[in-house]
């Protein structure tokens, strides 16, 4: 019997567990469907489109070098899994578990309807550090430490189907399927970078990684940069883990920086799973505020304006708009400063932070929806169970950028003003020689735009049942800190998860 191997986000052949299912039941076709439906999402983008192609030319390499071309399809999913089933008698389906946003998430169940109705088989595959069908967060990290610790699995030989035997594959990779856009500095796609990565840092790069990450120049290299290899799955959140406790092992007794690092990078990839597992037990997570009493705390419909000065870096505010156009031209940010932009622009210029979210998405060459989506409404103060956080960015751009030089990388326009006003460039002497002409003012006061911010999200928390609600939420969403006493004290949440820097 035929199978088909669905590959979704593990572009790899290496600790892919769907792929040992796969290979043991026979005759495999490798398969990847282009969606287009997929790549017209507003939380799609060239960007991400570039990155995925370069992991897919690989990924069909790799596959040839085991005995099966990867056969590339553009077209709807049921369809495109009917066709292969009428033409080559296919009767089984692997794929790994998928978490991303709601639409894949549909379209897995009229995947699974169809399999149903065709007498397919469809096995997914669980990922290591997500739970499908979770029996709640109590033991969560536990259960997830003993499944990062299995041993990685090796790439097995395919048994190709006759028909397929193309060792170049089948089908192009498209080169247009998402709309362009322009990213000069994103990051190259493929197993290949993704390894690179990974051992530049662990090597040389992440030393400092602990004290650097927080900021966006130091972070720039600093930071593992691994963010879009997990994402698409060039790599395995547990070849990293691995990588890392043996790197850890190295340098046990070092006081070099490195075990501290070390620890925080371990400790991220933890959070990460956290995250997903968020998005994984709640999967319409992208559409409602993960507490309900916030549904209507800000305007439906977004101001066009400040959306647009915002996505420009055009605030006004210099040390968000350097972030901006960072994000921009890199398609990448440090996760203080992707906290720092989603406060600003929910906080400040009062944004929902459903409307900020996907064009946000469109920008992370990264993007992740377990991990975006929890973010963007952490950082907006609507899941009722975080602190409420809202980042000053002025006190940011002096601390993160104290010599000027990130904000004036971004910001060319401000080249000529002081160190002491380059922050607040509106207290300068000279600023109108400069506001309203080269730079724009800024649409909001940062003090006075947060205060009042403030004073409505905890307007929200006192109103009737929020309390009740808000338990709730803490019940299915929030990590199980163990205690830090001897004395008995329930698992709290812990506020680290705000800080997820790979």
């Amino acid at each position: 019997m035929v199978t088909i191997l669905w590959f979704k986000r593990d572009l790899r052949v290496q600790d892919n567990a769907a792929l040992r299912l796969a290979a043991g039941q026979g005759p495999v076709i490798p398969l990847y469907i282009c969606e287009p439906a997929l790549w017209a999402l507003p939380d799609s983008s060239g960007r991400q489109w570039a990155f995925l192609a370069e992991c897919l030319a690989e990924l069909a390499r790799d596959l040839a070098a085991l005995g099966a071309p990867l056969q590339i399809r553009t077209g709807e999913a049921v369809e495109v899994l009917d066709a292969l089933r009428a033409a080559h008698g296919v009767r089984r389906l692997v794929s790994h578990e998928e978490t991303g946003n709601l639409w894949t998430f549909r379209r897995d169940r009229r995947v699974a309807d169809w399999a149903r109705r065709a007498g397919v088989a469809w096995q997914e595959v669980p990922q290591p550090g997500v739970e499908r069908r979770s029996p709640g967060r109590d033991g969560w990290a536990a259960r997830r430490t003993a499944r990062f610790r299995g041993p990685l699995l090796e790439p097995v030989a395919l048994i190709s189907v006759a028909a397929l035997s193309d060792p170049l594959g089948g089908g192009a990779i498209p080169a247009d399927l998402a709309p362009p856009d322009t990213c000069p500095a994103r990051q190259i796609g493929g197993r290949t970078q993704g390894l690179a990565c990974l051992g530049g840092f662990l090597t040389e790069r992440g030393r400092h990684y602990r004290k650097a990450m927080s900021s966006p120049l130091a972070g720039e290299a600093a930071c593992s940069r691994l963010s879009p290899h997990l994402a698409f799955g060039t790599l395995s959140p547990r070849e990293a883990a691995h990588a890392g406790a043996a790197r850890q092992a190295e340098v046990k007794g070092a006081r070099d920086g490195w075990r501290g690092s070390l620890a925080s990078f371990q400790a991220r990839l933890a959070w990460r799973d956290h995250f997903m597992q968020k998005l994984e037990d709640a999967p319409d997570l992208e559409r409602r505020c993960l507490h309900s009493a916030y549904e209507t705390l800000r305007p439906a419909t977004p101001d066009a304006a400040r959306l647009e000065a915002f996505f420009a870096g055009e605030t006004g505010v210099p040390f968000v708009d350097a972030c901006m156009r960072m994000l921009a031209h890199t398609g990448w940010l440090n996760f203080r400063m992707r906290a720092m932009v989603m406060s600003f622009a929910s906080y400040n210029l009062w944004l929902d932070w459903r409307a900020t979210a996907p064009l946000l998405a469109q920008r992370f060459t990264d993007y992740e929806p377990g991990i975006h989506l929890s973010q963007c409404q952490m950082q907006s103060g609507v899941t009722g169970m975080n602190t409420v956080r809202i980042y000053n960015p002025v006190k940011q751009g002096h601390e993160q950028d104290p010599d000027g030089i990130f904000t004036r990388r971004w910001l060319p326009e401000l080249a000529e003003v002081p160190d002491v006003f380059l922050q607040t460039p509106w207290a300068w002497e000279r600023a109108g020689t400069l506001l309203g002409r080269r730079y724009p003012h800024p649409l909001v006061d940062p003090a006075e735009s947060a205060r009042a911010a403030r004073e409505a999200v905890h307007a929200v928390r006192k109103s009737a049942g929020f309390r009740q609600e808000a338990v709730q939420v803490v019940r299915a969403h929030a990590s199980r800190k163990p205690p830090r006493s001897r004395r008995r004290k329930p698992a709290r949440f812990d506020a680290r998860q705000l800080d997820l820097g790979l």
